[in-house]
């Protein structure tokens, strides 16, 4: 996807779409059209496809520096979208998935505006461009570079492919540990007599253990019938990838549901595993000292992306 997404800036898409999403990605996002280019980046593929986007001058001269921040957690809104629909879709929930879908786009705003919010709030002197010179005025930008239109192509892919997997290796630790460390305190033995038997998924389940004390909140912030549903959002936190993992488990003990999908796709959408990778992300943006700020943002948006699904998928059950 980073080859991808310097194809497309290479060759003028990324143009096109400032045009034509400008209507829209203001007033919601207080972003420039361009950035939608992002979502589609990341619902394609994974969060860091974004930040092949942000580091490309091309792109990025759209930008005041604290939208361009933003992007992290905007992008990560999207991430693995296309993986979670289809999934949830092809075990035949397509209808909570559709939900889950809008769900996350409500997350994707509160985050965004979140993070934006914060972070002028903290360092006002990023209003301020990207590029000076270019100064927003999109008629002066020029997607080309040297060369004829197969060097052009090869040039692309070859950067952007290479932008794509340097990014991938940062995240990688991130993902490993938060996903291994959810997953141990989430399930416990997994024999028929309470023994542990060293499969898949086996740890001892404080996760679910606290969970159920607590359901009632869950219950009716998202509709959970079951306090091990938790442990599909908690899991998102480091790989959605890994969270979707867990849904057969669910269908096959008979606690998941249209709502339980609808609220698994909106979390998984959002947060997408974001503790693994904002860092990452950030860091490479050349503003670590925002992580903190970015988490928080995104921990609120996840949870008003599940929030929204439940109750757009109950809204939805009284009409039809």
């Amino acid at each position: 996807m980073g080859a991808i997404s310097k194809l497309l800036t290479e060759f003028g898409v990324v143009r096109l779409l400032e045009n034509l999403l400008r209507p829209l990605m203001r007033p919601l996002y207080n972003l420039p059209g361009v950035a939608a280019l992002g979502a589609i980046m990341t619902f394609l593929s994974d969060n860091p496809a974004i930040i092949t986007l942000a580091h490309d001058k091309n792109f990025n001269r759209y930008f005041k520096k604290y939208q361009l921040v933003s992007l992290t957690n905007f992008g990560t809104a999207f991430g693995m979208g296309l993986v979670v629909v289809a999934f949830m879709t092809g075990l035949g929930f397509g209808k909570g998935a559709l939900i889950g879908v809008a769900g996350a786009v409500i997350g994707s705003i509160v985050s965004t505006r979140l993070m934006q919010r914060s972070t002028l709030k903290a360092y006002p002197e990023l209003d301020t461009p990207v590029d000076e010179e270019f100064g927003g005025d999109e008629q002066q930008i020029s997607f080309k570079t040297e060369g004829g239109v197969f060097m052009r192509f090869l040039n692309s892919l070859l950067d952007g492919g290479k932008d794509g997997v340097s990014i991938g290796f940062a995240i990688i630790p991130g993902v490993l540990c938060i996903s291994t460390i959810v997953m141990m305190l989430t399930f416990g033995a997994s024999g028929a007599n309470g023994e542990y038997i060293g499969v898949a998924y086996e740890g001892v389940p404080v996760i679910s253990w606290a969970a159920n004390k607590i359901n009632f909140i869950f219950e009716w912030l998202f509709g959970f019938q079951d306090g091990a549903l938790i442990s599909f959002p908690m899991t998102a936190l480091g790989a959605v990838g890994a969270a979707i993992g867990l849904v057969p488990r669910f269908i096959t003990e008979g606690i998941i549901d249209n709502n339980a999908i609808a609220v698994f796709t909106a979390i998984g959408m959002c947060w997408s595993g974001f503790l693994s990778t904002h860092a990452a992300m950030l860091d490479s943006l050349g503003y670590r000292k925002l992580i903190g700020k970015a988490i928080g943002a995104h921990t609120i948006g996840g949870l008003m992306a599940g929030i929204s699904a439940h109750w757009l998928y109950v809204l939805l059950t009284l009409i039809f």
